[in-house]
């Protein structure tokens, strides 16, 4: 009797499936991730002759007014504003007092409005302040481009 001897086969693993796999994985992800866009509100300053450069830097909470007036707040110990969903003083209430703390006596607003916001946006915004108790306000300017 012949007994014949098989050589063992050798054994080999397909990786397409597990590419295939991943990359719809991959897909997947990149799809249902959603990106954190940073909005900012694109605000060009009135210019005045003068500027005054404060000796110390005030605890400030600032608000920036487009020209459209929507509105973007932020606080003494934020990097950047965060808009606001809508125009009304009741929103830009809420916002100013989750800002303040509860210390408001140090506290200043600044107005930062673009050249062109309606009287009204900057109004509202003056009129929040002071409806929680903010009465220390100034507006932001920049320096006239032909001055010195």
């Amino acid at each position: 009797m012949k007994f014949s001897t098989e050589e063992p086969e050798e054994l080999q693993i397909n990786l397409t499936p597990l590419i295939d796999v991943v990359f719809l994985l991959l897909i997947f992800f990149m799809v249902s991730t959603t990106f954190s866009r940073e909005s900012q509100l694109r605000i060009r300053l009135p210019e005045a002759a003068t500027a005054e450069q404060p000796r110390e830097k005030p605890r400030a909470l600032e608000v920036f007014v487009s020209a459209n007036g929507d509105y973007a707040v932020k606080g003494p110990d934020e990097a950047k504003s965060r808009p606001l969903l809508n125009q009304q003083a009741a929103t830009l209430q809420r916002a100013l007092r989750g800002l303040m703390g509860g210390n408001s006596d140090d506290l200043i607003v600044i107005i930062r409005a673009d050249r062109k916001t309606p009287h009204e946006s900057v109004v509202r915004a003056m009129d929040s302040s002071r409806r929680l108790g903010l009465t220390r306000i100034t507006f932001a300017t920049q320096t006239e481009s032909g001055s010195p």
